[in-house]
């Protein structure tokens, strides 16, 4: 059996999958004889949409776009003596986007993650690779799992924990390849580099963390290559998260100082606070906000940046679920005023809905005599486990816009704005062996 280079792979993904089904079938064979415990699961998870202003409200004279998009993905864990080790491959592509006789895929195969964790002690890991970073409710890192490609890093990570303390401090260093000379990353929507660290510590009724980014970002001068640099903004904050009983509630709370790429000095913050009550075993209702500062007319001037950035954490999850703000946009604007309503009902063992209200405003002002008001959206999502490795989702979305968001997207189109979608996940696990 010849395993495929890179080349090879990609221009036959056949050979490719050969390559990792005998790569796989060798861990079988092998497993045998070590003592190892070893899992291999995967997951098909297609998802329909229909969108009528979905990101950006819906102009004149155009048609809603509609389509099925999937993730498939394959998984193997194995844990051995002083070593964890993780690889999980996915396949992101839209149905129809290539030919049925097709000869080659297009390029939606992808690594995922790949990395391995070595146990210095019980207390004292250091896990290298790509790999998910998720912390606390993934304001700042999440692994964007509602995106078909979702999020990784590729990073070393240091990790402590003892006592219900747990420290972590990581480091990642991108390039476009190896190279003779120059630092200089050319790969868009990227970081050249970051340092980071989070402290969380857990107590009866009370989670605290702490978290410090140091973010650089690759500055490129069209006209004097002297001039490329990394400019670093750095952010410090807090998650903190009390329930007792029936009630919860939890807050964040992080500021942003440094330079942007641009070279503007930053001074930016986030504010977020949020209350649940659960009324009764199947009932729970929600009430919060969130502030993100932003700069007045959406622009940063004379040097000076105002507007937050939540760089790398799950957005789809907050101010929304059709993404009109710090998903691929609303970068370096007006900031956001988010004030919101929710409730979960459980209608039986295996099924919710949830169901959340938001009010957006901006948080800077627009152009002089406008209106901060942004509009209200209305989320809608309901879940039903058919089995304990199928999950099915359907989902409902209504945005009811406001004259300051047609000023901000520059759309005065009278159009309604919806979303509605429905996405089955398929998660078995295919393969698991216990410690001999």
């Amino acid at each position: 059996m010849k395993f495929c280079n890179l080349r090879e792979c990609k221009a036959n993904p056949l050979f490719m999958y050969k390559t990792i089904l005998y790569s796989t079938l060798c861990f079988l064979f092998w497993i045998n004889f070590a003592s190892a415990q070893l899992k291999i699961d995967a997951e098909v998870r297609p998802r329909f949409e229909f969108r009528h202003g979905f990101q950006t409200l819906f102009p004149d004279n155009v048609d809603a776009a509609t389509f099925v998009s999937q993730r498939t993905r394959l998984n193997t864990g194995l844990n051995i003596e002083k070593l964890n080790f993780y690889i999980s491959v996915q396949d992101i592509r839209v149905w129809g986007d290539v030919p049925q006789l097709n000869t080659t895929d297009n390029n939606g195969f992808s690594l995922h993650q790949a990395w391995g964790e070595l146990l210095f002690s019980p207390e004292v890991t250091l896990k290298l690779g790509r790999q998910v970073l998720n912390y606390d409710d993934q304001r700042i890192f999440g692994g964007v799992a509602w995106a078909q490609q979702a999020r990784s890093h590729d990073v070393a990570l240091f990790k402590y924990t003892k006592d219900g303390l747990v420290f972590h401090l990581g480091a990642g260093f991108n390039q476009n390849g190896e190279a003779l000379t120059g630092t200089t990353l050319t790969v868009p929507r990227t970081y050249k580099s970051i340092q980071f660290a989070w402290l969380h510590k857990d107590w009866e009724n009370l989670s605290g963390s702490l978290l410090f980014l140091n973010n650089g970002l690759q500055f490129i001068d069209d006209l004097n290559a002297d001039n490329n640099e990394t400019r670093y903004s750095q952010t410090v904050g807090t998650h903190i998260k009390y329930n007792r009983d029936r009630m919860g509630l939890v807050s964040n709370l992080y500021y942003q100082f440094g330079k942007d790429v641009n070279d503007n000095d930053i001074g930016a913050y986030l504010l977020g606070l949020e209350g649940s009550y659960k009324a009764t075993e199947q009932w729970r209702v929600i009430a919060g906000g969130e502030w993100q500062s932003g700069n007045d007319n959406g622009a940063p001037s004379g040097g000076e940046n105002d507007a937050f950035t939540p760089f790398y954490g799950t957005n789809h999850k907050f101010n929304g679920l059709m993404d009109y703000f710090f998903v691929g946009n609303h970068i370096n604007n007006v900031g956001l005023f988010d004030l919101y309503l929710g409730s979960v009902v459980k209608t039986n063992e295996k099924s919710n809905l949830n169901i959340r209200l938001h009010n957006f405003s901006a948080a800077a002002d627009l152009a002089a005599g406008d209106s901060k008001q942004l509009g209200t959206e209305l989320d809608l999502v309901y879940s039903y486990d058919f089995v304990k490795y199928v999950n099915i989702k359907l989902g409902y979305s209504h945005l009811f816009a406001s004259e300051g968001m047609e000023i901000l997207k520059n759309n005065f189109d009278d159009n309604t704005n919806y979303w509605a979608w429905a996405m089955i996940t398929i998660k078995p696990t295919l393969f698991t062996t216990p410690i001999n």
